[in-house]
C-alpha cells in the first residue's frame, strides 16, 4: 500500500493534493460488503471479473450457529454451481487457552486432490457467545482463461476446546474457466452473524 509524503515536511511546499484515483490506484478498492444473519451461505456472484488482478475477502467476527463446523469456501466458475476443481494444502497452529496442549502440524483430512468439494478454511470452530473467526483470503486473476487460479488463506479463530486456532489454507482451481463467483458456508448449520468484505486489490487494469 503506497504511502504518499510531502519531501521536504514543509506542508506550505505543498501546491497540490493527490486526487481520488490517485489515492485508491495501488490500494485497496472495497467492493461488496455482505453481512450475515443466520444466513446458510455467504456468496459474492458479480464483481469478480477482469477489473482487478486480484480480489481480497476479510472475515470478520464469523460466527457459527453450530459448534465444533468447519468454515468453507467454494468458487464458481461459470456455472450456477460452486464446484470448480481444486488442488489445496492446509496446515495449522494452535494454543490451549490454558496452554495445556499445543501443536503445529499439516493436515492431510483438510487438503484437497482434484477435488469439487469445498475447501476448509478452520476446522471445529467454537459457537459460544464470544467465540469468532476473522482472516482473509486472496484470489489471483479470476478471470484468465489460460491459467488456473490461485488462492490463498489465512483464518484466526477459537477452536470448540478453548484453543487459539491459525489456520493457513491455499491452493488452486484446476480450471481455465474464469472463476465468476466465491460462497462461503459452514460445514452444518447457519453464519449466524458476521462481516465479508470483497476488495479489489492495485490498480484497476485497463
Amino acid at each position: 500500500m503506497a504511502i504518499r509524503t510531502a519531501v521536504n515536511r514543509a506542508l506550505t511546499a505543498i501546491t497540490a493534493l493527490p486526487t481520488a484515483a490517485a489515492l485508491v490506484n495501488g490500494n485497496l478498492t472495497l467492493l461488496t460488503t455482505a453481512t450475515a444473519s443466520s444466513s446458510a451461505t455467504l456468496s459474492f456472484t458479480s464483481g469478480i471479473d477482469s477489473t482487478y488482478d486480484v480480489y481480497m475477502f476479510k472475515f470478520i467476527d464469523i460466527h457459527p450457529a453450530s459448534d465444533g463446523v468447519a468454515f468453507y469456501v467454494n468458487f464458481r466458475d461459470g456455472g450456477s454451481a460452486y464446484d470448480a476443481t481444486k488442488t489445496t494444502t492446509y496446515f495449522l497452529s494452535r494454543n490451549a487457552e490454558d496452554d495445556s496442549s499445543s501443536e503445529l502440524s499439516y493436515k492431510t483430512g483438510q487438503d484437497l486432490a482434484q477435488s469439487t468439494a469445498s475447501q476448509y478454511l478452520t476446522v471445529d470452530s467454537d459457537n459460544n457467545n464470544d467465540s469468532s473467526q476473522s482472516g482473509e483470503l486472496f484470489l489471483f486473476n479470476p478471470s484468465s482463461t489460460t491459467f488456473v487460479k490461485h488462492f490463498m488463506s489465512r483464518v484466526q479463530g477459537v477452536q470448540t476446546n478453548q484453543h487459539s486456532m491459525e489456520n493457513f489454507a491455499s491452493g488452486y482451481c484446476n480450471v481455465t474457466a474464469a472463476i465468476d463467483g466465491v460462497q462461503f458456508l459452514f460445514s452444518s448449520g447457519n453464519i449466524d452473524s458476521g462481516v465479508i468484505k470483497m476488495y479489489g486489490v492495485g490498480d484497476k487494469q485497463s
